[in-house]
């Protein structure tokens, strides 16, 4: 598959599957959980608490992992991994163009200071469980 299709392929994943898991670094072990994506091209997003320990983990370490698509259909599912870097996105802006209603539940609305997103910056996503076939690695 040529990186062009590959893209379009990874895109296509992280479009249509929301809840993924977050996985960072705590005391230097994995720390994962679930969580809920959006995503602006390979660019991705998810709401979260500021005072919560995921934002403590990854201002002493951004390094995340990141497992999307896998719809628990058996082995032709494919899914992606994604590693990169999170920063935190607090302006009004970001908060705003992504909130979802959805979001009610924790936060009272875009303005709520505890309400943050945490973007993440792909450095190596791979694409696997292709019918079978090997992975496929993104070049970004």
């Amino acid at each position: 598959m040529n990186q062009e299709d590959l893209k379009d392929h990874i895109v296509k994943i992280i479009s249509n599957q929301r809840t993924g898991v977050l996985s960072s670094v705590e005391n230097n072990k994995p720390h994962s959980r679930y969580m809920t994506f959006y995503n602006d091209d390979l660019t991705l997003f998810t709401p979260t608490k500021k005072d919560t320990e995921k934002i403590e983990e990854m201002k002493k370490n951004p390094s995340v992992s990141i497992l999307l698509g896998y719809e628990g259909k058996g082995i032709e599912d494919a899914y992606v991994e994604i590693s990169g870097k999170a920063m935190i996105k607090d302006s009004p802006e970001a908060k705003t163009n992504l909130w979802n209603d959805s979001f009610s539940t924790w936060f009272n609305g875009p303005e709520d200071p505890n309400y943050v997103l945490l973007q993440i910056q792909p450095e190596v996503i791979r694409l696997l469980n292709i019918h079978g076939e090997p992975s496929q690695k993104l070049i970004l």
